[in-house]
């Protein structure tokens, strides 16, 4: 695993890391990206151009046929790339079956068959261990010629990622294994279990859909895969994959390893984006301090300075999010607004005393029937089972019900849409 060498360029104490430094990470917007970095780094000097020689890091790997590493070791090295090739690019010629990714590249296509075989072995390694496999409902924004949100699409995810996706993850755990080992101050990802009042709320909703819970007491990350094998199919597999992640703790960057409860690894650390995340990049130093010293001894970053950058990485990946977040619900109330008067079929994925939300089946985009908007009742709201049920009518609603809604008003401001039921 090759990783353009961003810190041969990003010096500590200059300019260019003070920034780096202070921005933390890449901000990813529709159709827009914030860089960490200088478009100069990002898509010039450490973009692993086909044909042009690159500065790297690289994860030299010994992987057997049970996926498991058998050997690794970390150097600096300077790559050409043989091809750039897209995920659609890589998936298309897995589906066809071809000889070749396209014509004149026999190289290259060996090379993604034996990646492929290794694929399939580290992903049996990752179901033995019980890593939890959440499918996430992202999103594609389509953008017309005048910029405006002409549609919102699903984003899949197809074997082409997930293969790229299992190679990062060795390495990462190869470079959290490494710092271990050499004793060096550095930040790890880590990811702690559930928290017991996320817990006791998920146990509820479970057992509200008659899922069963396996666990008891201190849950393990093969049980929360357990329960995505038991609803897969299911017409509430979505809402369920949703509310298993939301009940999730946050993964942050800390100075000491804890490990990883939703990969379920004993260690984790990030290595593979030190273009785009800060604390990629301290990796990186640490790494290459070792390399260079043969070991951790002169390096100039002490554990308490750590503590402080672990935290204000955590911080500045938390804002991004966010900021990522809060753009594409305003994208998706502008686009909502053209949608006035206009019906979608959805499903219910929240319940309150207040009403329901909605989630758009299409494309993802949910909103509020207020319970003054359902049919003229009473209605008593159980929040163990997530349901409201009309005092003098019986009706009832509740969590994974399948409605028709149509779009009543929408606030981009508050990135709020509202919705009535559609009888």
């Amino acid at each position: 695993v090759a990783i353009a060498d961003v810190s041969s360029y990003v010096k500590p104490g200059q300019p260019l890391d003070r920034e780096a430094e202070l921005r933390g990470t890449s901000v990813y917007f529709p159709g827009r990206v914030i860089p960490m970095l200088p478009e100069a780094l990002s898509n010039g000097l450490c973009s692993l151009k086909p044909d042009e020689d690159r500065l790297c890091l690289i994860c030299d790997l010994s992987i057997n046929d049970s996926g498991a590493v058998t050997r690794s070791r970390f150097d600096a090295a300077v790559m050409r790339s043989q091809a750039r090739l897209t995920y659609d690019q890589v998936w298309d010629w897995i589906v066809s079956g071809n000889q070749e990714i396209r014509p004149g590249t026999a190289a290259v296509s060996a090379s993604l068959r034996d990646l492929y075989g290794l694929y399939k072995a580290l992903r049996r390694a990752r179901t033995r261990r019980g890593a939890i496999e959440f499918e996430s409902t992202e999103v594609q924004f389509r953008f017309d010629e005048r910029g405006a949100v002409e549609d919102i699409v699903p984003y899949e995810r197809n074997d082409a990622h997930m293969l790229i996706e299992e190679c990062m993850i060795t390495a990462n755990v190869e470079a959290a294994n490494f710092l271990i080992r050499q004793r060096i101050a550095a930040p790890f990802r880590a990811h702690e279990p559930p928290p017991p009042d996320k817990l006791e709320s998920l146990e509820q909703f479970l057992r509200g859909l008659g899922i069963k819970v396996p666990w008891r007491g201190r849950p393990e990350p093969r049980h929360f895969e357990q329960i995505v094998q038991q609803v897969k199919g299911r017409d509430d597999q979505h809402l369920v994959m949703a509310v298993l992640l939301r009940a999730q703790s946050l993964a942050t960057y800390q100075p000491a390893n804890t490990g990883h409860f939703g990969l379920a690894l004993a260690a984790y650390a990030q290595f593979t984006s030190p273009i785009r995340r800060y604390a990629d990049l301290l990796v990186h130093r640490a790494i290459h301090h070792v390399l260079a010293h043969r070991g951790a001894r002169g390096y100039p970053l002490e554990r308490e300075h750590m503590d402080k950058l672990a935290e204000q990485c955590s911080h500045r990946s938390r804002r991004a999010e966010e900021a990522e977040r809060d753009v594409n619900d305003r994208l998706k109330a502008i686009f909502m607004e053209r949608h006035i008067g206009d019906d979608f079929k959805g499903q219910v994925t929240g319940v309150t005393s207040f009403g329901l939300f909605v989630e758009i089946t299409r494309n993802h985009v949910s909103g509020l029937v207020h319970i003054t908007s359902l049919p003229n009742d009473y209605y008593h709201f159980d929040p163990v089972v997530h349901r409201l049920t009309g005092d003098r009518t019986g009706k009832v609603f509740q969590l994974a019900q399948k409605v028709t809604v149509r779009v009543m008003a929408v606030n981009v401001e508050e990135r709020k849409i509202d919705f009535e039921l559609v009888p």
